[in-house]
């Protein structure tokens, strides 16, 4: 029976360890260099009761799979919401997707949105760049109001070297039609999207989905693991206590770049690829207020420069558990999300008071409502987006086949470095799935090159 070694307990390194335990494999270790799981996923209470994930999760599934798990993980502890997601922009709130519901903007505006629409020239599916893309099914309207800025922000990358074949469903196309008549009849249309109905745990955030594997393979999990090298010719994983292991098979669900970085003997040819993967990092700040929250919105996103951030959660929201006592009647919380990179840099050790200028010039608070601020929580993400570039496709079509003809299969957000699949649903059926392949030779749906 081969040995088979997870590096790394998040999503997708859960998932595969969930399935070898599901198909009663018995020689088999999952390794995490810090004291606990979850990954990305994972969420921390700070000192005033305040409890924070890593970022806006939020969960919704494509698998039926994933749901049966997530299911019976939680044993029914959780809430389900509607989603309410808004826009801010021209000091007003527009309802998600921004190109449904132009009826909100100035007249001008509204002029230029349907005019650009009217003026696309219908070769959106022969665009070659990501930008290029957004031109040709949005117009300049909607790109130079919503689509570049707000992308700008998230990704913190130029627009016009990515590329657009990540699309699918993360980004709601147009219907003329449908917009006319959403301006001429003032009519919302906030159902697009694959998640306008989530889930969310009722305690804990969404961290708690991932502790609640922990009993199921807590007699394979090592924690306070972080690896140091990989000997492919060996089949070893060194950590950094010094401590070595043997292995048969690997998943690794690190960054792939890092992990390219620490193995030995990698081809050049290989390694040099890795300059083609691109990320950027994240800062996330939670702020808990002494008030009772006066909205019901779920998330919002800003593509004005009036503020350091893209996206905005009412995390109370979500669960009444994620302020101090439970108690939303005292308490609320807003976490904020600023992407940066080589590109697109931030301010690091102002990015407190940034956030809570950026959230007055936005309408979210008043000046006043700085008193109420009882706790201040800065997350410093080092890996928060993989970067889908021109040049990524390519660099994956050599660089994983490689490792799999050395029996490594690295998979997850930025395992696998394809942020189409990179959901916590996704993330983790690749490791589920990874594991099909290994011991049951199944093909792979998730994660394709």
């Amino acid at each position: 029976m081969k040995k088979i070694i997870i590096l790394g307990a998040g999503p997708t390194g859960l998932g595969a360890a969930w399935r070898l335990r599901e198909l009663g494999y018995k020689n088999w270790a999952i390794y995490e260099k810090n004291g606990y799981v979850g990954g990305l996923a994972a969420s921390f209470v700070d000192n005033k009761g305040f409890t924070w994930d890593v970022g806006g999760h939020v969960l919704f599934s494509h698998y039926e799979y994933f749901d049966n798990l997530v299911f019976k993980l939680l044993n029914n502890e959780y809430l389900e919401h509607l989603r309410e997601s808004w826009i801010r922009i021209f000091n007003t709130w527009v309802p998600y997707p921004f190109q449904n519901n132009i009826r909100y903007l100035p007249k001008e505006a509204i002029y230029e949105c349907i005019s650009g629409l009217l003026n696309v020239n219908g070769n959106s599916k022969h665009s070659d760049n990501f930008h290029e893309w957004i031109m040709n099914t949005f117009g300049s309207g909607i790109v130079k109001y919503f689509m570049e800025p707000y992308n700008s922000k998230v990704w913190a990358y130029p627009l016009h070297e990515m590329s657009k074949d990540w699309i699918a469903e993360r980004v709601s196309v147009v219907d003329i039609q449908r917009v006319l008549k959403n301006v001429i009849f003032e009519l919302d249309d906030i159902s697009w999207g694959p998640n306008n109905k989530f889930i969310f745990p009722l305690h804990g955030g969404t961290g708690e989905i991932f502790r609640r594997f922990v009993p199921y393979i807590k007699d394979c999990l090592y924690l306070n693991k972080e690896v140091v090298g990989i000997d492919m010719k060996r089949k070893t994983v060194m950590f950094a206590d010094g401590e070595k292991e043997s292995y048969d098979c690997l998943i690794n669900t690190m960054p792939l770049d890092v992990f390219i970085k620490k193995a030995g003997r990698v081809p050049e040819t290989v390694r040099e690829q890795i300059s083609s993967l691109k990320h950027s990092n994240g800062l996330i700040v939670g702020l808990g207020f002494r008030k009772k929250i006066d909205n019901s919105k779920c998330w919002m996103y800003f593509p004005e420069n009036d503020n350091p951030f893209y996206r905005v959660t009412n995390f109370s929201n979500y669960s009444f558990n994620n302020v101090p006592y439970g108690d939303t009647e005292q308490f609320y919380s807003l976490m904020s999300e600023t992407s940066c990179s080589d590109y697109k840099r931030a301010d690091k050790d102002n990015i407190i008071e940034e956030t809570i200028q950026g959230l007055i010039n936005s309408g979210m608070i008043k000046e006043k409502d700085r008193e109420l601020i009882i706790s201040e929580y800065v997350m410093d993400v080092e890996y928060s987006y993989p970067i889908p570039t021109l040049q990524r496709d390519n660099a994956l079509k050599t660089i994983q086949p490689y490792l799999e003809s050395e029996n490594i299969f690295s998979r997850g957000r930025f395992g696998g470095w394809k942020y189409e699949a990179g959901n916590m649903d996704h993330s983790t059926m690749q490791g589920v799935e990874v594991v099909n392949k290994i011991l049951l030779n199944k093909d792979e749906t998730v994660y394709t090159l």
